[in-house]
């Protein structure tokens, strides 16, 4: 059991090392313009929210 155990750490570890060989961390321009697209669309959105909650506080008050 023991030598099973230990043949599999290491299968495991090699496999992990392999892996991560070739990630460099690089990161695509697309990704970059998929967050910048995100993080754009949600402050459009948070700030419209905001000011459609500024306008029509006095009348949101009532209900």
């Amino acid at each position: 059991m023991t030598k099973y155990v230990i043949r599999m750490s290491q299968w495991m570890k090699s496999r992990i090392e392999q892996g991560g060989a070739g990630d460099r961390g690089d990161i695509s321009i697309t990704t970059i313009i998929i967050w910048v697209a995100a993080t754009a669309g949600a402050l459009a959105i948070a700030g419209t929210i905001a000011v459609v909650i500024a306008r029509y506080n006095t009348s949101l008050s009532g209900v």
